[in-house]
């Protein structure tokens, strides 16, 4: 099965808030540390908003304090009864007011500060910066995906599993694997996670496989094989041609030794893999499979043997 290396965390960053992207600070492949800033949207009308919002706090902590002094007022004069007790009520009523309106201004005054932080775009955790999806001078919305963070730390293979041989996968499965850059070398994996439902596009199962490989050998973005044991797929096998439909199961072409003719062999397979089936039962280790171009043969048609470079093969 053909995968590609992957981080095990990968991460869509985007801003919180929508505007202008003025500056973008680093490119695919750049390494980023925690918290440095990666781009940095229009602060403008972020900061304005800010400011309004402190004006409102200095004008309502004035209210505040008008409303206090009237309500102490009141509370004397109405030590000497001079005035009544539903003015007190009302003015303390005010002054209660006059403070939530102050807690709700600092309150706004929080969140304005908070959204003009949110025009710096920083990084969440160390890693590498996989993917761009803005440039500067675009107008982007928020939760719009600006970079893609691959997290430093382990590294995964990311492989899809057809809907045949999904029933082989399982977490914690043992595989190996093999780069395309290091042919013939191969490492223990154990697949780690296999997705509950198919893609709807390609109708394949995505998998990934951690591997016990020593620090630094997988990098990001590289090919590999995945590969399962022997055991997994049954021992015996044949080539994806070979299969046929006979009625509601499969079989293959077998050639009778002796006549050199055809004969269709009922088989019963294993998961289909992507190119080649097990073989559970119907078949002997020492039978002659026809491999390929079975859909244009006949039972009891008379048949060469021939290998790859078309000469005859004597038995």
């Amino acid at each position: 099965f053909a995968g590609e290396v992957r981080a095990r965390e990968e991460s869509a960053l985007s801003f919180r808030v929508g505007g202008k992207l003025i500056e973008r600070r680093v490119d695919v492949g750049a390494h980023v540390d925690a918290g440095q800033v990666l781009a940095v949207l229009d602060p403008g009308d972020l900061e304005a908003q800010a400011r309004a919002a402190q004006a409102q706090l200095v004008a309502a902590e004035a209210e505040y304090g008008r409303a206090r002094a009237d309500q102490l007022r009141f509370q004397k004069l109405a030590k000497d009864q001079l005035v009544s007790r539903s003015n007190l009520d009302a003015q303390d009523a005010a002054a209660k007011a006059a403070q939530e309106q102050v807690n709700s201004a600092r309150a706004n005054l929080l969140v304005a500060r908070n959204q003009a932080a949110y025009s710096q775009l920083r990084a969440p955790s160390p890693g590498v910066i996989a993917t761009r999806s803005a440039e500067a001078g675009q107008v982007v919305a928020a939760g719009q995906q600006v970079f893609a963070l691959a997290a430093d730390g382990v590294r995964e293979v990311a492989f899809a599993v057809p809907e045949g041989a999904i029933a082989t996968f399982k977490p914690g499965q043992e595989v190996q694997v093999e780069l395309w850059s290091q042919p013939g070398k191969r490492w223990p994996g154990r697949v780690r996670e296999v997705a509950p439902a198919a893609d709807a596009a390609s109708r394949t199962y995505a998998a990934r496989v951690t591997v016990d490989a020593p620090p630094g050998t997988l990098e990001l973005g590289q090919s590999a094989r995945i590969y399962l044991p022997h055991d997994a797929l049954g021992g015996m096998s044949v080539p994806l041609a070979a299969v046929q439909r006979a009625g509601n199961g499969t079989a293959v072409f077998v050639v009778d030794p002796k006549t050199s003719t055809l004969k269709l062999q009922p088989v019963q397979t294993g998961p289909f893999g992507q190119e080649r089936v097990p073989v559970r039962g119907g078949l002997k280790p020492d039978d002659w499979v026809v491999a390929a171009g079975g859909h244009l043969l006949r039972v009891g048609q008379k048949v060469q043997a021939v290998d790859r470079d078309n000469r005859p093969v004597i038995r």
